[in-house]
């Protein structure tokens, strides 16, 4: 268990006494909020804690409500989602979904007033004037007020400037009412006087577009030129700014933002300043005791607001996805039980820092207060704070026994702050939560008061799951039957490095610069049969941001070089395919482990041969090891004969036998995990290899040759030929005795490929398999309905990730008519918090193409562009790095693009959008399946209707529904697509290695003389 507070027994029975007198109190006043309503509220709650799926399906549509613009669309919303249960919303929905007379605009009104109306109680207002109303009427109650602006992520630097805006509205304005105002009321009034009467908390990811975690530099740099503003106007007004903190991603950047403003001479003394900890992370103690240590370190007191924490399930299922451990404890007994040690840590150091306990549960309120007398404490020396419209029992209760208490009140427009209610309506419905478990009577006060430490060594710390509060709003229905498990029951993906984290920054950047000093400008021979070949031309390999820079040189093969790797794998092809399955595996899963070890030392080359930024750069070798140890485990599975029918005297089995010899050719976009995933999978089927690198990234190929080599796999079975597909690699591919070709590249070579493969040349026994994956001219549609706060982001970073030199990489987007300009101006004013630059930082999203040819090939794209179409936006390129000489594409946006636009057609492979206008989904499905390619397409819809029409209709290898439409894993998103796309072979599939073997079918008669055995 954890290090928590151990129980004393004198201190529980304190505890326990101070909740019964707090429960006492509260009894004498209302319940809070959406418990005391009556009517429709109490019915919804009922039905929200009863029902999980209405649960789900409300909150969505609560959310989506915002953007239905017209009496029809919520009409037809609120059906889809749900159905008969809409009565629930309002009584006068009852029979009205069903009448075909019921005229739309009689159902949305009432349904869009009930909606409103929860809002309310939520949000304090819309805006400055209400604000002061609230700060009024909490004065009257003896409440202080800290106020938070609704709207979070901001997507450009013009929302950010809006945002900046309305903090300083607020603060002008409501410092000039609070002047007219009486004297102090009892929670603005510490034991040393009058504490600041105007409180703002400021979210950190409102202030800029341009927060990369993973480059705290840049971003601490963009975080200040808004916040000092505020800061100034702080210090003028005598207000207090509070930091909030919002995902864990956030937490470091905050943290560091925070201690880099209070070492400013310009706010040492002024304003007074705190920022929030959350409780529920299992490092929270050891940021606190950091942040007390700055105190001490400044002489200047903070005020740490101490809250539980708002983002478990998101937490939770970012961690689990990307293979990272979990930032938050796992029970909410456990973050009960940080709340209580950090609270009273923070009592221990009440002359550094000011204690501001944010939370609803009686507990932690009566716990604090109990360890705040054994300290001697004035009442007044911290304080509680509450949200608006919840838990006004509790605020009433606290105040009346003295203590200070403040109201965060949130301030905005009420329809676009339905992300803030949803948030609240899952905190007041949620099975874990203390509101529910009071106000619904499902526990009893001393359940709500037991020891949450006493409660885990009891094994009743129940697991804080999913099915908490998770409301997934991008999912269609939870109503639906799960497809099949199709998961492998040992393959785990690799997790990928958290840049976001600073060890692991300056371990990466350490490598980088290692690899620098000694790794540039070797050479790397042909390998052939376990021997090394170096009396063959060598041919450099440079660094894209800086050509000047050469990463290695490598040899050139040729067509007597490829003979004799045919000879040799040929030679070699039957004892390799019987050696047993499990020791090729094992090769497979140490070749994974070897590079896993050497994560750090790995990415720098992926970082300088392809250009790829450290994000990219490392996402390639974790799907790299993957590709081992998945196809490892797949080939284990396929080696067990399968049973085709069971009928009496005859054992009837599957089984499968490798194809042969083949050869492996690789892209430069994927140098490491594509070439690996070619490689490994015939290879571990019992195949013998050829691979051919990229001529850009053979360096790479080289790399992964020798980590091969290292974990033991057989010269004779596979063998590394850097060559000229012109003329050595199309020797190969029509080499008689080459029995398959596994290919990624583009479409004229992959169909050049595909026929050559298919003409049988003398001497040859088998008809050769091409598993043939190419590119992709993939769409993004954006429906009425979409989030754009989701779409957006998505949508940049799949255009421009990676310069757009991805297979899967958006090229086309396509707006619905009813949202397009409002999309467009929106996506355009974003484009440029798009990183470019050069790979090696870490913060860079757009790096220079892979070469000279593909630069003037894009080039050239978006001069036909402009002619075609109508520019848009066009980043401009910093002057450093046109006088790098790296090969760099301006990232480019063109609108006003017809179906038969070049730009619109062809793949492009750089950083080009084209938007196109659809008149609805039926246009704009259309449009998606008109292009000769079929391998990614994603839809951004809330729309349970639009989904399942996307799921049917969108005709493409892999479909993203609200999300972005890169990125593929091993195992959970195979990929591959067909048309101009490929084969419709799925690489990191299960089926995937039957490409790279020949099916058997076996019959034993098992009768012998009238003798039947046993059924097996």
């Amino acid at each position: 268990m954890p290090a928590f507070l151990p129980p004393d027994s004198e201190v529980e029975a304190a505890v326990r006494a101070k909740g019964e007198k707090i429960f006492a109190l509260m009894e004498v006043h209302p319940a809070p909020g959406i418990f005391s309503r009556k009517g429709a509220y109490a019915r919804l709650m009922e039905w929200s804690m009863r029902d999980p799926a209405f649960k789900t399906q409300l909150f969505r549509f609560v959310d989506v409500l915002p953007t239905l613009t017209s009496s029809t669309e919520i009409v037809r919303h609120l059906q889809e989602y749900l159905g008969d249960k809409a009565v629930e919303l309002h009584p006068a929905l009852r029979g009205g979904l069903a009448a075909a007379s019921l005229a739309p605009v009689l159902v949305a009104g009432p349904v869009k007033a009930q909606v409103l109306d929860m809002a309310r109680q939520f949000v304090a207002g819309e805006g400055p004037a209400d604000l002061v109303r609230q700060l009024r009427r909490n004065a009257k109650l003896g409440f202080a007020t800290t106020i938070d602006l609704l709207g979070e992520t901001v997507v450009s630097e013009s929302e950010a400037d809006g945002f900046l805006r309305r903090n300083l509205e607020v603060l002008n304005l409501v410092s000039a009412a609070l002047r007219e105002e009486p004297d102090p009321g009892h929670s603005d009034l510490g034991p040393a006087g009058p504490l600041p009467r105007l409180n703002l908390s400021v979210k950190m990811s409102a202030l800029t577009p341009e927060v990369h975690p993973a480059d705290p530099e840049y971003s601490l740099a963009a975080l200040k030129r808004r916040l000092r503003p505020i800061l100034r106007r702080a210090a003028e007004v005598g207000a207090f700014i509070n930091f909030d903190m919002e995902s864990y991603k956030f937490k470091d950047l905050t943290l560091a933002l925070f201690r880099s403003i209070l070492e400013e001479d310009e706010f040492t003394v002024r304003p007074a300043m705190g920022i929030a900890i959350q409780a529920y992370l299992r490092d929270a103690e050891t940021d606190l005791q950091s942040l007390i240590a700055g105190a001490r370190d400044h002489r200047r007191p903070v005020t740490i607001r101490l809250v539980k924490g708002a983002y478990w399930d998101h937490e939770t299922i970012l961690a689990k996805q990307r293979g990272w451990p979990v930032p938050v404890w796992s029970h909410k007994a456990e973050s009960d039980a940080s709340f209580e040690k950090l609270s009273a840590l923070l009592l221990d150091q009440r002359d550094l820092v000011e204690a501001a306990f944010a939370t609803h549960n009686v507990r932690s309120c009566a716990h604090a207060i109990v360890q705040a007398e054994i300290r001697g404490l004035d009442p007044r020396a911290y304080e509680f704070q509450a949200l608006y419209g919840m838990a006004d029992d509790l605020k009433a209760a606290l105040r009346e026994l003295g203590h200070r208490v403040r109201e965060y009140c949130a301030v905005g427009e009420l329809l676009p702050g339905m992300a803030y209610l949803v948030r609240r309506l899952l905190e007041n419905t949620s099975n874990e939560g203390f509101l529910r478990a009071r106000h619904s009577g499902e526990a009893s006060r001393a359940q709500l008061l037991a020891n949450p430490v006493e409660m885990l060594g009891a094994g009743g710390g129940r697991p804080e799951t999913g099915d908490r509060d998770t409301i997934d709003l991008g999912r269609t229905s939870p109503l639906r039957p799960p497809a099949s498990d199709l998961r492998s029951p040992v393959f785990r993906n690799a997790p990928g490095t958290d840049f976001n984290l600073a060890g692991n920054r300056d371990q990466q950047r350490a490598a980088l610069q290692a690899f620098t000093a000694s790794q540039l400008g070797r050479r790397y021979p042909l390998v052939i049969n376990g021997r090394k070949i170096s009396d063959r031309p060598f041919l450099p390999s440079v660094n894209p941001a800086h050509p000047e820079q050469v990463v290695g040189f490598w040899a050139k093969g040729t067509i007597a070089d490829a003979d004799a790797a045919v000879a040799a794998s040929v030679a070699y092809f039957p004892k390799w395919r019987a050696t047993p399955v499990d020791d090729r595996a094992r090769l497979l899963e140490r070749s994974a482990d070897l590079m896993e070890s050497r994560r750090f030392e790995i990415n720098p080359l992926l970082i300088l041969e392809a250009g790829k930024p450290w994000v990219e750069a490392d996402a390639d070798l974790s799907e790299a090891i993957d590709f081992c140890r998945f196809y490892a485990g797949e080939m284990r599975r396929l080696d067990r004969p399968v049973v085709t029918q069971r009928v009496p005297g005859e054992h009837c089995t599957q089984t499968w036998t490798p194809r042969g010899v083949g050869i492996a050719v690789a892209p430069w976009n994927f140098p490491l995990a594509i070439l690996t995933g070619l490689t490994v999978a015939p290879l571990v089927a019992g195949n013998c290899v050829i691979i051919k690198p990229a001529r850009q990234t053979s360096i790479i190929g080289a790399f992964l040759m020798d980590v091969f080599a290292e974990a033991g796999v057989p010269p004779g079975a596979l063998h590394y030929l850097p060559c000229s597909g012109a003329d050595a690699g199309a020797h190969l591919v029509a080499h008689p005795q080459v029995d398959f070709i596994a290919f990624t590249g583009s479409r004229a070579v992959g169909c050049g490929i595909w026929e050559t493969a298919g003409k049988t040349q003398p001497g040859q026994l088998n008809l050769k398999k091409v598993v043939c994956e190419m590119g992709g001219k993939n769409a993004l549609v954006i429906d009425n309905d979409a989030d754009l706060d989701e779409a957006i982001p998505a949508a940049l970073y799949s255009a421009f990730g990676y310069a757009g030199q991805k297979c899967s990489a958006l090229s086309r987007l396509i707006v619905l008519e009813k949202i397009h300009d409002r999309f467009v101006a929106r996506f355009l004013a974003a484009c440029p918090s798009v990183s470019v630059g050069d790979p090696a930082l870490p913060g860079t999203v757009v790096n220079p193409v892979i070469d000279g040819a593909a630069q003037r090939s894009i080039l050239g794209y978006i001069e036909r562009g402009k002619k075609e179409a109508r520019l848009a936006w066009q980043a401009t390129l910093p002057p450093d790095l046109l006088a790098s000489g790296g090969y760099y594409v301006p990232p480019t946006v063109f609108v006003d693009c017809r179906p038969d636009h070049v730009i619109v057609r062809e793949e492009i492979f750089g950083p080009i959008v084209a938007i196109l206008k659809a008149k609805d989904l039926d246009e704009a499905f259309a449009l998606v399946n008109s292009a000769d390619y079929a391998l990614t397409g994603g839809i951004f819809s809330r729309s349970p209707h639009a989904l399942e029409r996307a799921k049917r209709e969108m005709l493409v290898g892999n479909l993203y529904l609200n999300r972005g439409i890169t990125g593929a894993v091993v195992e959970r998103h195979p990929f591959g697509g067909f048309k101009m796309s490929g084969g419709g072979t799925k690489a990191g599939g299960r089926e995937y290695l039957q490409n790279f073997l020949f099916p058997r079918a076996i019959a034993e008669n098992t009768l012998r003389r009238g003798f039947t055995p046993p059924d097996e």
